[in-house]
């Protein structure tokens, strides 16, 4: 592995031994994309946009705060947003449910009589850590950034299924729609927006209007959201304006043959697992940049995807030893990240800094993660780790 100082912090990606570079504000000015208009608010110093659609939080500046700002959260689209004239009158969005003993439409505005409670949880891109994979699978690159931990605000599923007379009898997923609009030309099916989950997570899934105690903003779907606590990102359906209990899964391509985990070099298709629920995960966020010989703060995230993180390790060496780390910061639920610390006497020289999280019910972050053709679900240990050469 190269050799990198200290105040010039990197990721290790893609290949073994290869590094990608957080190059100095100077250099990342010179070559940054601008942001998009629709996120014009949001704060460029601390993100890489990929594209229009694609935007990344800078790895030194997650878990910052123990809840990640609008300013600061990712962006992940998979097609253009709908127009900001939808969040002009919030109250009157409307959404239809269907598989339900009395089938009808509501407003926003009667959700929010029905109940509310507020919650935290990791929403993290399906493809987060996609540079790590050996093969370089197509799509963006994400490192570390694809992720961040949020608090929704919005009433359970659960309460409004209950409200129009509960479940009918042989429903098997929820599936929730996006808003989107479909460009004329374009099969329905080939873009729609729209994803099917087990109905084991109706108990637990949220219809948020409000994300850090604040309207959603059109970028991360308001004014309303499906929210599936544990499951990747693309679950969580932005402006969902249709919410049906069904037999089968969606035949939409977002879910037939997209978001799917199959070898590579194959295709997508039903027969393999779907990019639902997401695995124990950690990375390491620091030492800082001014960093040197004498005591270090490593510093870092985890998470347990359905399950609470129990515990972190840190190595120096790449993963030849390991010693527990501390938890820091609030505890804000199952779903949420912890952020830890190890207290280390770094001598000069050079070190390959690691960690491994352990969830709840004893499940342990592996090594590394077995490819598959998209790149999705990575959460393996050793790629994301920081190498850094102590003066």
């Amino acid at each position: 592995m190269e050799k990198i100082d200290i105040r010039r912090r990197n990721l290790l990606a893609g290949s073994a031994g290869a590094v990608v570079l957080l190059a100095s504000s100077r250099l990342m000015a010179q070559e940054a994309r601008p942001l998009p208009e629709y996120v014009a608010y949001k704060d460029a110093d601390g993100l890489i946009v990929h594209s229009n659609n694609t935007i990344e939080t800078l790895r030194s500046a997650q878990g910052v705060q123990p809840v990640t700002p609008d300013r600061l959260l990712y962006v992940r689209n998979n097609v253009t947003p709908p127009p900001a004239s939808i969040l002009e009158d919030r109250d009157a969005w409307e959404i239809t449910f269907e598989g339900v003993g009395e089938p009808r439409t509501l407003t926003l505005g009667e959700l929010k009589t029905m109940g509310v409670e507020t919650m935290a949880m990791v929403l993290q891109c399906s493809g987060n850590g996609r540079a790590y994979f050996e093969h370089s699978p197509g799509g963006t690159p994400w490192q570390t950034g694809a992720a961040g931990c949020v608090m929704w605000t919005g009433v359970p599923l659960r309460t409004v299924v209950e409200r129009l007379g509960g479940a009918v009898s042989g429903v098997r997923y929820v599936t929730g729609t996006g808003g989107e609009e479909i460009p004329e030309g374009i099969e329905r099916l080939d873009v729609l927006v729209e994803r099917s989950v087990p109905i084991e997570a109706l108990d637990s899934i949220m219809l948020a209007w409000d994300m850090n105690g604040e309207p959603i903003s059109l970028a991360h779907g308001g004014p309303l959201r499906m929210i599936v606590p544990g499951y990747t990102g693309v679950n969580n359906i932005k402006y969902i304006n249709r919410l049906a209990l069904t037999e089968d899964e969606t035949d939409a391509l977002i879910q037939a043959t997209r978001y799917r985990i199959h070898p590579v070099g194959t295709e997508g298709s039903p027969e393999y697992p779907s990019v639902w629920e997401m695995a124990v995960k950690s990375w390491v966020t620091g030492p800082s940049e001014s960093a040197s010989a004498g005591m270090n703060q490593i510093t870092g995230l985890a998470f347990g995807g359905m399950n609470a993180v129990e515990s972190v390790e840190v190595s120096v060496d790449g993963g030849e030893t390991w010693e527990a780390a501390e938890f820091i910061g609030p505890d804000l639920g199952r779903y949420a990240w912890r952020a830890f610390v190890l207290s280390k006497e770094l001598e000069p020289g050079t070190y390959t800094i690691v960690s491994r999280a352990t969830d709840s019910e004893g499940n342990q972050q592996p090594e590394e993660t077995e490819p598959n053709e998209a790149g999705y679900n990575h959460n393996g240990w050793r790629r994301p780790g920081l190498e850094v050469s102590v003066a």
